[in-house]
């Protein structure tokens, strides 16, 4: 139980870091958007269309790492999903035993 309260709040820590990364990506280009919650140009754009690397290739570039970083905001997210649900698990069973 110590193991996983302990991997909680590195997992926190880990995500408040990996969300200021996302606000920093969003901060460098209007295009980008104000949510962390999304893929950049994960759905249809009115008016907008999907810009190659071809076009605008810095933009491209941060747009790709944005969006990897997303990704590990997921993977951190649901993976601190799973630990707390352990962690209570084993404070429920540790109350009721």
């Amino acid at each position: 139980m110590f193991i996983s309260g302990l991997l909680l709040i590195l997992f926190y820590i880990s995500h408040r870091y990996i969300v200021a990364w996302i606000n920093f990506y969003n901060n460098q280009d209007e295009r980008f958007g104000k949510s962390i919650w999304r893929w950049t140009y994960d759905y249809k754009v009115i008016g907008e269309r999907d810009v190659s690397d071809l076009d605008d290739k810095p933009f491209v570039r941060k747009r790709r790492i944005r969006n990897r970083t997303v990704t590990l905001m997921y993977c951190n997210f649901f993976t601190g999903f799973v630990i707390s649900m352990s962690f209570v698990s084993n404070l429920l069973s540790l109350i009721l035993s």
